[in-house]
């Protein structure tokens, strides 16, 4: 597993302390540049990529995109969003940026009904609770329904994925987030495994895989572990965000990376059993004393303490793998 952080596209205090905790590599958004009209022109990325190469940080994951929403909903103007979007993808792999994680969530990114809520010893958090948006008004999107949403997704995925084969760029699709449908009218498709695996199957491709959002799906109440070797035996699992929580699709909030429902330890496990040798990253993680929540799940201290936990699980997991095969072999040696 190579741990990963997600840094801004230029150098800030992050960069520096990810380094003294022996974080090697980037996820990174698109550049952010004054009066730049398309921040994924080669140029703007060939700069952001060589800004973390001299901090002696790789980049491995772009986690942004241009604009997209046309594409999801269908609307006139998609086919130039497509070009975009594909001429992003033909850069990162002009670049060698190996991961591209993307969503197809409509009108709305990760979703939450609150950045404030109270978790261990104070620290804010965000969650939702669908009961406070059952009464919401309809965006301006009006209805829009699941088979719409997966006419789409397989219209965009014919037009992507070959740009993407032949980039050589790995298409890692993010579940929604919260895997919950519809949210204010709009319906959310990717919401457990046995969608993002149907998501996958419209056009195959090597190059076409999942970002393993722990976090939502544990809220949709999978076995993490057991969703790792479903993917991983297909070589599918592309990205990892490292996260927990606690709940329900209809109420849950973010937690600390040890005081979620998941074991994450028997999940580091697997992803070493597995063999996953790709980006992992925390993410949506508490916002602790001191710092004032101005980005919630993305503050400092919270990132400091998801990285020191991350990093001790992969050593347990490593040194637990490399006694269990040399205890096989000795066992071997005995017979």
């Amino acid at each position: 597993m190579k741990l990963a952080e997600f840094f801004t596209s230029h150098p800030n205090q992050l960069w520096h302390l990810a380094k003294q905790m022996g974080v090697d590599y980037a996820v990174g958004p698109l550049p952010r540049e004054e009066n730049v009209m398309k921040p994924w022109d080669y140029m703007n990325l060939l700069h952001m990529k060589q800004r973390y190469e001299n901090h002696g940080i790789e980049l491995l994951v772009i986690e942004s995109a241009p604009p997209t929403n046309k594409i999801k909903l269908g609307l006139p103007g998609r086919d130039e969003e497509i070009e975009w979007m594909g001429q992003l993808i033909s850069n990162m792999g002009a670049l060698g940026i190996p991961v591209l994680c993307y969503n197809f969530m409509a009108q709305f990114n990760w979703f939450r009904t609150s950045t404030t809520t109270r978790t261990r010893g104070g620290a804010l958090v965000s969650s939702y609770d669908h009961s406070l948006i059952k009464n919401a008004p309809l965006t301006e999107a009006g209805i829009v329904t699941e088979d719409q949403l997966w006419d789409n997704l397989q219209y965009y995925l014919e037009r992507i994925v070959p740009i993407a084969e032949k980039a050589k760029v790995k298409l890692a699709l993010h579940p929604d987030d919260p895997p919950i449908s519809p949210i204010r009218g709009v319906s959310r498709i990717l919401r457990n495994a046995e969608a993002l695996q149907r998501a996958i199957d419209l056009v195959p491709s090597e190059y076409s895989g999942i970002t393993l959002c722990q976090g939502t799906l544990a809220t949709a109440g999978e076995h993490i572990p057991d969703v790792i070797r479903h993917f991983a035996r297909q070589d599918k699992l592309f990205f990892v965000h490292f996260r927990d929580v606690v709940g329900t699709p209809d109420k849950f909030h973010e937690t600390f990376h040890d005081d979620g429902q998941t074991d994450m330890y028997e999940a580091m496990k697997v992803y070493y059993e597995v063999g996953f040798d790709g980006p992992a990253r925390p993410d949506h993680v508490p916002t602790m004393e001191g710092e004032d929540n101005t980005n919630p799940g993305y503050e400092t201290l919270g990132r400091l303490y998801g990285v020191g936990y991350i990093k001790g699980l992969m050593e347990a997991a490593a040194a637990e793998r490399k006694n269990s095969s040399i205890g096989s072999l000795n066992v071997i040696a005995v017979q």
